[in-house]
């Protein structure tokens, strides 16, 4: 069974920048579209960007230009390297396949951007 865990974040100010990670294990990801998603405070879990098996890149308007997404296949592992934060992107992060996500999702990791 597949396992995601998240790692990565922590409190930052406007401006900051952190660099998430996401280890998998149990499942060969390499193959899958992989994203990472957002959910805050009473709102819904939400794509911002995804990358394809060979590296193709998309995001959501809002972080375009300030997230990148990246991986290694090699190390089963996604990335998201992220850039002049806002408090509005303060969250909790996952990753996840973009198409016909695993059921179980991973812990999340915690992103706060204080002003």
């Amino acid at each position: 069974q597949v396992q995601l865990v998240e790692s990565g974040g922590g409190l930052v100010q406007t401006g900051g920048s952190l660099r998430l990670s996401c280890a998998a294990s149990g499942s060969i990801i390499s193959s899958h579209t992989m994203g990472w998603y957002r959910q805050a405070p009473g709102k819904q879990r939400d794509l911002v960007a995804g990358i394809t098996s060979n590296g193709v890149t998309d995001y959501v308007d809002f972080v375009k230009g300030r997230f990148t997404i990246s991986r290694d296949n090699a190390k089963n592992t996604v990335y998201l390297q992220m850039n002049s934060l806002k408090p509005e992107d303060t969250a909790i992060y996952y990753c996840n396949k973009v198409h016909g996500p695993y059921g179980r999702w991973g812990q999340g990791t915690q992103v706060t951007v204080s002003s």
